[in-house]
């Protein structure tokens, strides 16, 4: 690369790192005070605390990364704008779309490392950041379905329970059913179930298996078994897609897609978009570019509040979308896409009256 490159690389990746470390303090600030009486009354032991908090940067770093990088272009372009420093470069016969390329390769640096982070440090830090809320701050919350649960295993089994209680592994009122080209052939029902050493006991057990001829009546005050689920499956916490890393989410989503979840959507947004924020990358900084490339009356400030603008209309059909899949029929891959398809238009446009 050539000193052009190489001067604009730096200011990019630069000015990036340094709108992280300037606005992860400031989180961290807001979420210590609306935390700190819920953290002193429920007494919160230290250690607890301080691992919350390094799962809070990598949550938040990636929940903001690409309002971070649309900021940090505008604001070193806007300074490069001011100074005439553009000016300078396309004077001297560079055109915009070699200017553009030390752009573009930032773009791929901090996609691959928002790649990296969404993929397999986001979940992790999800994982422990939840845990933290619903473990210590809001233990009464409900975070998994537990009255009238109905699952679908697979396609021949199907399982109820009137009473879930994740944390003693336990439940009422069970029954489990297997059914053959729709016709019921077995039937576990017991008053209640509980998962100990892996296996489950069962108190007032009948079994039914039914024949052609005659039904099959087992029946136990107690029976220790092996049962074909897991117990901590019954109900997945709500934020269960967001601590499984890559591999361990599309294998979720199989199988929750054979079971029937409800919560199917939820979980596919989740996967989506974690290919789409890496992809904004580029669209932003091509956003980025187009509108603050060229010097404004006004200064810095017109392309900081255009651009503060755009990337928070951005974040509003990425926010709303995302809720509407999450709690309707509405198709995840659009709700998840959309925002960089129509964003994409946009930056095109831009990029081409920029250049003009």
């Amino acid at each position: 690369m050539k000193i052009l490159d190489w001067y604009i690389l730096k200011r990019y990746l630069g000015t990036f790192f340094m709108m992280i470390l300037l606005f992860i303090p400031i989180g961290i600030i807001v979420d210590v005070s609306e935390k700190i009486d819920n953290i002193l009354k429920n007494e919160v032991p230290f250690n607890a605390i301080i691992f919350y908090y390094i799962n809070f940067t990598v949550y938040f770093a990636n929940l903001l990364f690409p309002l971070f990088v649309f900021l940090s272009v505008i604001w070193f372009t806007s300074k490069l704008a001011n100074k005439t420093e553009i000016i300078a470069f396309l004077s001297s016969g560079v055109s915009f779309w070699r200017f553009l390329r030390p752009y573009m390769i930032g773009a791929v640096i901090i996609c691959f490392g928002a790649l990296a982070m969404g993929l397999f440090l986001a979940p992790k830090a999800s994982q422990g950041f939840n845990e933290f809320k619903y473990n210590y701050l809001h233990k009464n919350r409900k975070v998994q379905e537990t009255q009238n649960v109905y699952r679908q295993l697979n396609d021949s089994m199907f399982l109820y329970a009137n009473n879930f209680k994740p944390l003693e592994k336990s439940a009422t009122n069970f029954t489990l059913e297997h059914f053959d080209e729709n016709k019921l052939k077995t039937k576990i029902s017991a008053n209640s179930i509980v998962f100990k050493d892996s296996i489950y006991e069962l108190k007032d057990y009948v079994k039914r298996i039914i024949l052609e001829d005659r039904d099959i009546i087992e029946k136990a005050i107690s029976k220790d078994t092996v049962l074909p689920f897991n117990i901590d499956e019954f109900t997945p916490v709500t934020y269960v897609a967001e601590t499984l890393n890559y591999t361990e989410l599309n294998k979720f989503i199989e199988k929750e897609s054979k079971r029937g979840s409800s919560d199917i959507n939820r979980y596919k947004v989740v996967a989506y978009k974690r290919w789409s924020i890496p992809v904004s990358a580029f669209i932003l900084t091509i956003i980025g570019v187009a509108v603050s490339s060229m010097k404004r009356r006004g200064g810095m400030g017109v392309n900081l509040a255009v651009g503060i603008s755009l990337a928070f209309i951005f974040i509003f059909f990425d926010k709303v979308l995302g809720t509407l899949a999450n709690q309707s029929d509405f198709p995840p891959v659009i709700a998840v896409w959309f925002p960089n398809v129509s964003f994409g238009i946009l930056a095109i446009y831009l990029l081409y009256n920029a250049k003009r």
